[in-house]
């Protein structure tokens, strides 16, 4: 039961949210964020989205307020100029970006009786499907993917977007069904094509493949940013650059969201708002290893995370700012802080952290290893650390 002080606070803080003022952000937002620091617990992107006056895919500012990577790049140059090559910035592109089909001029599948093309014309690329008696086609718009795995494409059809059937994957340079799609037939060429996003679904999809595709609860993808820039994580920079260009340093830093300062589940959290949260898989009630995609998740299901007090999140392998790293050694020095042959530590629980008798190079080759999840073509890195045994 909330005494009436904490009832008032709750009060208060919702009528904040609701006005999205930037103006005192980190004062407020470390009021908001006490509560789920105390809690220790993984909520729900729905949750967080509802308490944090900024959170990533979070879509109540303006259009106004975003002022693009551009901008940002005038006062961090090299950290503005990384970013832009990573797989994040990456995640969606438009029909006219030269990488749109991966280099490929025309692609085709079949399935009968249908039969399936994506081919470039200019700068507009047109997906069609026919049975051979009649055919229907509609211009692709975004490509949804960085390309490690592949691309799904997205197309509308009056005010409602859908998701091609078919996803381009880098495993094969060809095409095949995209996941969650059936491989049994289509009853109509209109299915045959795509699947219809729901409002809610395809704000959603947007909201992690692009930048501003929701403002001012508006939902208007034709103005989004392609990939997630910095204004995605950091939130919307008009306020933080108009007072530092304003010699108004420390109101300056209110105004911007730095995430380093989260504590531990927060942070984690913080990725998960498109990576999954434990709290939404769990909500979602997705098992087995269909959830080996969502890091967050599977990083909290392992005892390195339980038995470190908070010193293991994404940031402590992974520089947001930079491209993925893909050489499995270059993890090693994040193992061996804990794990290394000198170590007896207790890092504040029950179990004493040991040394690996087996070796300490390549740590994440074994304890993280890489799990193909059916119909995706692709090899997903496990985050659920562990010793990993035979037919587990």
């Amino acid at each position: 039961m909330l005494r009436f002080g904490q009832q008032t606070y709750l009060i208060a803080l919702s009528c904040l949210a609701m006005s999205f003022s930037l103006d005192r952000f980190v004062d407020s937002f470390q009021s908001q964020h006490r509560r789920a620091d105390s809690d220790r617990i993984s909520l729900t992107t729905e949750d967080r989205l509802e308490d944090m006056l900024w959170w990533p895919t979070k879509s109540v500012a303006s259009r106004g307020e975003y002022i693009g990577t551009e901008e940002c790049a005038k006062c961090h140059s090299s950290t503005a100029a990384s970013q832009m090559s990573t797989e994040m910035a990456l995640t969606s592109s438009r029909s006219v970006d030269s990488a749109f089909l991966d280099g490929h001029g025309a692609l085709a599948f079949q399935q009968a009786p249908y039969s399936y093309e994506i081919e470039r014309k200019g700068d507009a690329i047109r997906y069609s499907v026919g049975d051979g008696q009649s055919f229907i086609s509609q211009p692709l718009l975004f490509a949804f993917g960085q390309g490690i795995v592949g691309h799904t494409y997205i197309y509308q059809v009056g005010e409602n977007f859908f998701e091609s059937r078919l996803s381009y994957y880098s495993a094969l340079k060809a095409l095949d069904l995209t996941t969650g799609h059936l491989r049994s037939v289509p009853p109509d060429l209109e299915r045959a094509l795509g699947r219809l996003l729901e409002p809610r679904e395809a704000k959603k999809c947007f909201g992690c493949h692009t930048t501003a595709s929701t403002t001012a609860n508006h939902f208007d993808p034709s103005k989004s940013l392609a990939g997630v820039t910095c204004e995605a994580c950091h939130g919307p920079g008009s306020k933080h650059v108009h007072a530092m260009k304003t010699g108004q340093i420390e109101e300056g830093k209110k105004n911007i969201l730095n995430p380093s300062g989260l504590n531990p589940v927060t942070s984690v959290d913080f990725c998960g708002a498109c990576h999954r949260t434990s709290g939404d898989v769990i909500q979602m009630g997705i098992k087995g290893v269909a959830t080996v995609r969502f890091q967050p998740f599977r990083l909290e299901e392992s005892r390195c995370w339980s038995g470190t007090s908070g010193q293991l999140t994404c940031l402590t392998c992974h520089n947001p700012h930079e491209p993925l790293v893909h050489e499995s050694g270059s993890y090693d020095h994040a193992c061996l802080r804990c794990h290394a042959q000198s170590s007896s530590r207790n890092l504040g629980s029950d179990r004493r952290i040991t040394a690996c008798r087996i070796s300490n190079k390549n740590c994440v080759s074994c304890h993280m290893p890489k799990i193909e999840i059916p119909g995706m073509h692709h090899a997903f890195t496990d985050h659920r650390i562990r010793i990993v045994r035979d037919a587990a």
